[in-house]
């Protein structure tokens, strides 16, 4: 599954969208805008953005945070693939590949998660 990531105007000039970056996805049904709104956090960066929910904001062929929402548990990860500005393209990791991730002692992902493993 592929998502738009939405990132937040960003100062100083830091970039957090970086090819292969990993995305924990973090569903946030209090939000008071959206109830299906899932935020994106890095390493480095805290939150990052939003998971798009519009259908002026969703790339063709990504899935919005509503179609998303019921599909990943309440913290989930996901890698860029393509960026261009405050714009990315992510890919929803399956299982084998979150287990990649976490085999390799370099990956954001043991910065990331809630209880490191």
């Amino acid at each position: 599954m592929y998502i738009t990531v939405i990132a937040f105007q960003q100062m100083h000039g830091n970039k957090p969208l970086v090819l292969d970056g990993i995305i924990k996805l973090i569903k946030e049904p209090k939000n008071k805008y959206d109830t299906e709104a899932i935020a994106c956090e890095m390493r480095h960066f805290g939150k990052i953005g939003y998971v798009a929910n519009s259908t002026n904001t969703v790339i063709k062929g990504c899935m919005s945070s509503g179609r998303v929402f019921d599909k990943i548990t309440d913290e989930y990860f996901a890698k860029i693939k393509f960026t261009k500005d405050n714009i990315a393209i992510a890919k929803i990791l399956d299982s084998d590949e979150y287990i990649e991730e976490v085999e390799n002692p370099e990956s954001d992902v043991h910065y990331l998660l809630e209880q490191p493993q």
